[in-house]
């Protein structure tokens, strides 16, 4: 999955530093990246790079010795060589670990856009000193990055598996039943709400498979299987959903994408490891 960088270690610790000359620097506008490409490589720029724009620059994490700063600036970043992209690229990108680190600045860039000012009294908010938080100095309101928790879910019935198209998006491919954990659920009830909810259909025996940070939608995923619990007849919600249906293992045609614990969780059933 995207996260799965090894032998590279990810350091999220938060920490107060200036960048280097060799340090890289993400250059966000809006669901944009600025990148450019080294042998089908994905690349951002360094520090040197930028000394011709007036920048501020907030520490990001570190991969390894690599470490990643936010860009600030009032102008346009154009830089010889390379160009925006939108953030989408990152489910493609070469190499695995920028790409992670990518769509995680991006999750990053995101939240500091959105906190600009205090949601208590309106003034500016700060970075904290001492940990990733942003504070208000007036009313002392304390803002730290939002993850929205979802659940995946694997319907099984039998040697079938439930799979689904998104309605109204960009992504096409098959995918499972999935939605945000609301306020006062747990994450299996969750499960159950939104099967009933996207495809009207009762499960039983909810067992949790595995997790994921998935930054494209500020969200960590609860990946579960479970086992259809009555009548296997779906009941769409058009809103949600372009179409469902029951696959056997053998008409499952997807192959690994190293990226989604969506695509993972399909093929543990098409592998017969569920």
């Amino acid at each position: 999955m995207i996260q799965d960088i090894y032998p590279k270690i990810y350091h999220n610790e938060y920490k107060e530093l200036v960048p280097s000359d060799y340090d890289f620097i993400l250059v966000f506008d809006k669901n944009r990246v600025l990148v450019r490409y080294e042998r089908d490589h994905l690349r951002y720029p360094v520090k040197q790079e930028l000394s011709a724009f007036s920048c501020s620059f907030l520490y990001l994490f570190s991969i390894d010795e690599y470490r990643y700063f936010l860009a600030y600036t009032e102008e346009t970043i154009t830089l010889p060589g390379y160009g925006y992209e939108d953030v989408r690229i990152f489910r493609t990108a070469i190499s695995r670990h920028n790409a992670f680190a990518g769509i995680t600045a991006h999750h990053l860039f995101d939240w500091y856009r959105v906190n600009q000012f205090c949601g208590q009294c309106g003034h500016k908010m700060v970075p904290d000193h001492l940990e990733r938080m942003l504070k208000c100095p007036v009313c002392q309101n304390m803002v730290y990055p939002r993850i929205s928790p979802a659940v995946i879910v694997g319907i099984l019935n039998g040697d079938k598996l439930l799979m689904s198209k998104y309605a109204g998006r960009s992504y096409r491919s098959y995918a499972l039943i999935a939605g945000f954990i609301e306020i006062g659920e747990s994450a299996e009830q969750t499960v159950q709400r939104e099967v009933m909810e996207e495809v009207g259909l009762k499960v039983k025996n909810i067992r949790y498979y595995k997790s994921q940070p998935w930054s494209f939608t500020d969200s960590l995923l609860f990946g579960y299987f479970c086992e259809l619990d009555g009548d296997d007849t779906i009941r769409l919600d058009t809103n949600e959903l372009s179409q469902a249906g029951w696959y056997t293992r053998d008409e499952i045609t997807l192959e690994d994408d190293y990226l989604s614990l969506t695509r993972e969780m399909i093929l543990q059933f098409k592998e017969g490891r569920v």
